[in-house]
């Protein structure tokens, strides 16, 4: 069981950081870019400000739903490493 633990976590961080680095790319790297991004269009605003209104707040919902998902996936599987051992050792 302390080996599906440390996998759990292992995975647990790992998802963690990537999900982090999205979230930091968004937030401080795209406004970076802004001025060069200016010129393109959605819905007749300037991408730069369509993202700062709303794409943003998307993005950061879309990464909160994936790290709910795959931790439930996670959980379940951990769940079933425990009932096996806790079966096998009945």
């Amino acid at each position: 069981m302390a080996r599906a633990h440390r996998a759990y976590w292992r995975f647990n961080i790992a998802l963690i950081v990537v999900l982090m680095t999205i979230g930091f790319v968004v937030s401080f790297g795209l406004p970076l870019f802004a001025q060069r991004l200016n010129n393109v269009r959605v819905a007749g605003f300037p991408l730069p400000f369509y993202f700062g209104a709303q794409g943003a707040i998307l993005v950061y919902v879309a990464l909160i739903a994936v790290y709910i998902v795959l931790m439930q996936l996670a959980d379940a599987r951990l769940l079933r490493v425990a009932r096996s051992e806790q079966g096998g050792a009945a």
